[in-house]
């Protein structure tokens, strides 16, 4: 007879439940350690490493004051007292981590296939709109100046139907944003009053392009629409931008800038709006003219 060997008692191994926000952190330094390099964590490991870091601190009977400080986030780094672009929008949407390393370490150099595309731009703006050069000395004055080419485009877009290049800016969930439209015209048909967006897009290759490079040009003129509504329909928040972008509502403009402004020939209101102040400031155009522009155009379209 064989003697069967005992059963050997079975262990039980001690079960750990992992969060989510742990598991996302364990990734990410997975990630970073496998690149070599300085770890760029999203938003979510962040918060799962501070957790972590704070639950080390109490079971090691550490101060909570010795723990590091989180990092601020990419928009108070790279975006305070200035506005979002609709670029930024879309570039986080085709890629975060590529708009996250562009901000990190700054844009890559221009290819042969982004400068024909500038070019291209370029070419269509000439098309309609005259460039002026106009020196700059301040915050104050390039901002006149982004107002002024609103205005004239405005006026272009009433009185000729196109106009390209056409700076809009505006308040979305509290940020600042701004963008350039690319063209803005008025149905031919002269039946419709509601002006048509158009944003260009040069492709290096002659082929169609793919569902999400659609879908990301979608969003920009999303974007581009509901700033342009907010303008035309709104009241423009001076005091509130005056305020975020550091700006001096009374600051006397250069005469270069003045010259350029005289030289854009206004109509007669327009004019008489000019000569209400003896002083040519920034409030002028971003309470007056600006307004002037965006009411005229309600009573357009």
């Amino acid at each position: 007879m064989h003697s069967s060997p005992s059963a050997t008692p079975r262990q039980e191994l001690p079960v750990e439940i992992v969060s989510d926000e742990e598991m996302a952190f364990i990734d990410a330094a997975l990630a970073a350690a496998a690149a070599g390099g300085r770890p760029l964590v999203s938003s979510t490991a962040r918060r799962a490493a501070a957790q972590l870091s704070c639950a080390a601190y109490s079971a090691a009977g550490g101060d909570i004051e010795d723990s590091p400080v989180p990092r601020r986030s990419l928009l108070a780094r790279f975006r305070e007292r200035r506005a979002l672009a609709v670029t930024d929008i879309t570039a986080t949407e085709w890629c975060e981590k590529q708009m996250e390393f562009m901000l990190e370490h700054g844009k890559p150099e221009r290819t042969e296939a982004m400068k024909a595309g500038l070019e291209r731009h370029a070419q269509l703006e000439q098309e309609v709109v005259e460039r002026v050069e106009v020196t700059i000395r301040s915050e104050e004055e390039l901002w006149t100046v982004k107002f002024m080419n609103f205005i004239m485009g405005t006026n272009q877009l009433m009185f000729e139907g196109i106009t390209r290049e056409i700076p809009v800016i505006g308040v979305v969930e509290g940020s600042w944003m701004i963008g350039i439209i690319d063209e803005i015209r008025m149905p031919i048909d002269g039946i419709s009053l509601q002006p048509i967006l158009v944003d260009t897009k040069t492709r290096v290759r002659p082929t169609i392009p793919s569902e999400a490079q659609k879908r990301n040009g979608r969003l920009q003129l999303m974007c581009y629409k509901y700033l342009w509504d907010n303008l035309i329909a709104e009241k423009f928040p001076a005091e509130n931008f005056f305020s975020y972008f550091d700006l001096d509502p009374n600051y006397l403009l250069s005469d270069d800038v003045r010259q350029y402004i005289s030289s854009l020939g206004f109509n007669a209101k327009e004019t008489a709006v000019l000569q209400k102040s003896r002083k040519c400031t920034l409030d002028l155009f971003s309470d007056c003219l600006f307004g002037y522009s965006c009411y005229h155009l309600q009573h357009i379209i």
